[in-house]
């Protein structure tokens, strides 16, 4: 069985002639709604039915990508897939450099001081507000507690190992 990834979400239609308003979630915008690339479309990533396509043309729009699926030219047609998720299949998916990860590969690993080698907790969240992303760690008790993805917090993700070592700034871990 394929494992497939959220790529997009398509949100609406965009003209007459079958392009589509999509609202990208993903690192690779660029990569993955290449002209000639193949994605899939359906409810959620458990969906048995997912629907092939292959993307035709592709723009950025402001924060979105404005796309055309081959087959799909027309507004009657875009309507049938918007609300629809996009996804790309787990064997399509380019390899990262150094130091880069799926979060699918590092969401629910135990996060332990680099120091003390104490269990922090299990990161359970990741968003993407700004400049750089920030996890969520949730401990085996208390409040769950955000850190930002960077150097000087960040000290060492081990997929090899199951484990990412981190060191709190002050002022990160409310533990009232």
């Amino acid at each position: 069985m394929d494992n497939y990834f959220e790529v997009g979400k398509i949100l609406t239609t965009h003209g007459l002639k079958g392009e589509v308003k999509v609202n990208p979630i993903t690192d690779f915008i660029e990569e993955r709604f290449t002209p000639g690339t193949n994605l899939y479309i359906g409810k959620n990533v458990k969906d048995t039915d997912m629907e092939p396509v292959t993307v035709e043309k592709a723009r950025m729009h402001k924060q979105f990508v404005l796309v055309t699926f081959s087959g799909i030219d027309n507004i009657d047609e875009a309507k049938k897939i918007c609300g629809e998720m996009i996804f790309v299949k787990e064997s399509d998916r380019q390899e990262l450099k150094d130091g880069s990860y799926y979060y699918k590969d590092i969401l629910e690993l135990p996060v332990y001081d680099a120091e003390s080698d104490k269990k922090l907790g299990i990161l359970t969240d990741i968003e993407t507000p700004g400049a750089n992303d920030i996890w969520e760690i949730k401990p085996d008790q208390g409040k769950s507690f955000w850190i930002p993805n960077i150097a000087s917090v960040v000290k060492k993700v081990d997929l090899d190992n199951h484990r990412i070592e981190v060191t709190l700034l002050e002022g990160l871990r409310d533990e009232d």
